[in-house]
């Protein structure tokens, strides 16, 4: 799913495109969709969003949108998902440009015919899941039981405190929530301080690197960080007691931009921190670059990529007053097999970095001169990829790299003895 509509005022439609040129926003339109006047826009992260002239009640300009209009399911199964949509009250309204639209007495669900397509991978960009309302907990209960004996994929009901959630997968599989209206967001804070702290529910897990994972927000009027357009999808997440230094992260295999953040703020409290999602993808997974095997690599996929990240370097630093002699780039497995292949490529460009289980992934390692650079690495004891690190470790070394190369208790995964060596080598 990569669309949501949401209802706004028919006769607000010229206003609304105004205020998207004004802030600089890329819009298009107004087109019509199913007879309706619509603008769309992309978000910060890449979801098309569509305001939808509706006949909602003319509220003082400026105003948020009404209501959510609708949404816009993907699926390769088309029919099987609409048939599975039914029993929720949606009921089948007509077809449009690829799209089957179904209609509720409150909103609508547009399917788009997306057979022959690759699936997309999770990430920032694609959204998770879409949610349905239902009234009470009887209800819930009773779409419980017909899920059941209609044998669907993945029946679960999870407490979430604020309301209580049944997930199902329809045949298309987009994750379906049922979710009740109650009991409402009321039951752990007054309802006059709504909106004022961000909460979580005692089943959300470890808090604290939920938060550092979190995008950062701002509520109107507040000052905010404006996420660029850059070569790679990247977070950003500004602490507290900001000291001007920085770290950016590059993720393992299979993991996203903010699978660091909370390590990260570990080692490094007042670090800005940015992380940066891989491009390359293999069998369904974000990397930095595509391997022809377990340990041979793609070597013109690396260059390719390095190329793009010291685009994105440049862009970086100029778009968030980041110091260059300041960033520490910290990689975990692929992502430090890439900062090191950067490292050869583009001399110069990475100062500082701490490399988690890393390996030379080139070829033929550039001859450059690396005075300058100072690196940590760090290899498992009991990593099965730890034999090809001495490779590494040797060609820093000779290119006059100052490095500090320890070995920690541990396999591929991160422990917590990289976190008290990480620590500790970025005091020196």
């Amino acid at each position: 799913m990569a669309e949501i509509a949401l209802a706004i005022p028919r006769a607000r439609i010229g206003d609304w495109l105004t205020r998207a040129m004004q802030r600089g926003l890329r819009v298009e339109g107004p087109v019509r969709e199913w007879g309706e006047p619509v603008l769309r826009l992309r978000d910060p992260d890449g979801i098309i969003v569509k305001l939808v002239g509706t006949e909602a009640p003319d509220a003082d300009w400026p105003a948020a949108p009404a209501r959510i209009r609708a949404v816009t399911i993907w699926s390769a199964l088309p029919e099987q998902t609409a048939a599975f949509l039914g029993p929720f009250g949606y009921r089948q309204h007509g077809a449009e440009g690829g799209l089957t639209r179904l209609v509720s007495d409150t909103d609508a669900i547009d399917i788009r015919d997306a057979s022959g397509f690759v699936p997309g991978i999770p990430g920032t960009g694609v959204i998770d899941h879409v949610a349905l309302r239902v009234p009470d907990l009887a209800a819930l209960q009773g779409h419980h039981d017909a899920l059941k004996a209609r044998n669907a994929s993945g029946v679960t009901v999870h407490d979430r405190l604020y309301f209580t959630s049944l997930y199902v997968r329809e045949p298309g599989d987009t994750l379906i929530e049922l979710a009740t209206d109650g009991p409402g967001m009321a039951v752990d804070e007054a309802a006059d301080a709504l909106g004022r702290v961000l909460m979580f529910p005692p089943h959300a897990g470890n808090i604290d690197n939920l938060r550092l994972r979190l995008p950062q927000f701002a509520r109107p009027g507040e000052e905010r960080t404006v996420m660029r357009e850059l070569p790679f999808v990247h977070r950003l997440r500004q602490p507290d007691q900001p000291d001007g230094s920085a770290m950016l992260l590059l993720h393992g295999t299979g993991g996203s931009e903010t699978d660091l953040m909370p390590l990260a703020h570990r080692i490094a409290p007042h670090a800005t921190l940015l992380g940066v999602r891989g491009r390359s993808t293999e069998e369904g997974v974000a990397r930095y670059f595509r391997r022809t095997a377990m340990t041979s690599f793609d070597q013109d996929d690396i260059r390719a990529e390095a190329e793009a990240f010291a685009a994105f370097w440049t862009g970086a630093l100029a778009a968030y007053g980041l110091d260059p002699a300041r960033i520490t780039v910290m990689g975990y497995s692929n992502g430090a097999n890439f900062a090191a292949a950067v490292m050869g490529l583009h001399p110069g460009l990475i100062r500082r970095a701490i490399l988690m289980r890393p390996m030379a992934v080139l070829d033929d390692l550039p001859q450059v001169d690396l005075t300058g650079l100072s690196v940590l690495t760090l290899t498992g004891a009991r990593d099965p990829y730890g034999v090809h690190a001495p490779r590494l470790n040797d060609w820093l070394a000779a290119r006059g790299a100052m490095l500090d190369a320890r070995v920690v208790q541990a396999g591929h995964d991160v422990v917590a003895d990289d976190l008290a060596a990480a620590t500790d080598w970025m005091k020196g």
